[in-house]
């Protein structure tokens, strides 16, 4: 089984929830659980797990090289390409440079550009657009992607972490707040998605463009309030008429800010909220019953 946990907006709660499941299915289940921080440009669940990594591996996207010698400057592959990585340069008769400009940052990786040209003037380098950390937590297997400072994309990265999710036969997965590329990514192919969002006017508006995304997705979803007691009930009712199951409600406590600023999983520390989540993960599997089949072994670790 999958569970991303997503929400429409940053600071909902988002990788409390997402944490919390995962430790609390850990630590009482009898078979691997794995979490996967897919937030890749600003990733923040190892604060709440200090996980030991055991392995370090680079994310490579393909991109452009343009021969200088064998260009003859015809644009066929700047036209060719949909995403502005490769721009025709006109220079005055007699001034050296690439009548190609190539800029990686916006590549794709689709090869159109290579296919276009008539003279076998480019081929495609690989280039580090991130790094995944795999480790573990105590019983908790752990995944995490950081995309390279200066990059624009970080699908690319979180397509290559999710390659991991076959390790364990349940998974959680942090998506990236918002409801962006990164976000589409992380919720493709899960089998429910938490979305996390709190009763005020912003939180119901981002609510419904997530749940739009799930929708599009075909992936089931459900909600949880967060910080409950500090709006009013329009995220509810909401839900209630849009057909969306609320699956929990964490109340506003100050205790809450408390441990997560102190970076302690709130299941560890509060039998309240480790019956919470129980209640919570209790739901979503009934909500999202777990595919039969046998999960892959881990990936072999490297010295």
């Amino acid at each position: 089984m999958r569970i991303a946990v997503a929400s429409g907006k940053g600071g909902t709660g988002k990788t409390t929830v997402a944490v919390n499941l995962a430790v609390l299915r850990a630590e009482s289940a009898s078979d691997r659980t794995l979490l996967l921080d897919c937030d890749v440009e600003a990733p923040n669940t190892h604060l709440y797990l200090a996980p030991s990594i055991e392995e370090r591996r680079s994310v490579h996207q393909s991109a452009p090289e343009v021969d200088e010698a064998g260009c003859t400057g015809c644009g066929l592959c700047a036209r060719a390409c949909r995403f502005g990585a490769l721009i025709e340069v006109r220079t005055a008769p007699g001034i050296p440079g690439a009548p190609i400009m190539v800029l990686p940052e916006l590549c794709h990786g689709c090869g159109a550009c290579t296919l276009a040209c008539r003279n076998g003037a480019i081929r495609e380098v690989a280039r580090e657009v991130g790094t995944l950390l795999l480790g573990r937590a105590g019983r908790l297997l752990y995944g995490q992607g950081i995309l390279c400072v200066g990059e624009a994309m970080a699908t690319p990265v979180v397509r290559r972490l999710k390659e991991y999710a076959d390790a364990a036969p349940f998974v959680v997965l942090d998506a990236p707040p918002g409801t962006a590329c990164p976000m589409v990514e992380t919720v493709r192919g899960a089998d429910f998605c938490v979305l996390v969002t709190e009763p005020t006017p912003f939180g119901l508006h981002d609510l419904r463009a997530a749940v739009a995304v799930t929708r599009a997705l075909g992936a089931p979803a459900g909600v949880v309030i967060n910080r409950d007691g500090i709006g009013d009930e329009r995220v509810a009712r909401w839900c209630a008429g849009a057909g969306l199951p609320v699956l929990a409600r964490i109340a506003y406590d100050r205790r809450v800010a408390e441990l997560c600023a102190e970076g302690k999983p709130l299941v560890r520390v509060s039998s309240e909220h480790a019956r919470l989540f129980r209640g919570l993960l209790d739901r979503i599997v009934a909500l999202a019953p777990p595919v039969p089949g046998t999960a892959a072994a881990l990936p072999a670790r490297s010295a």
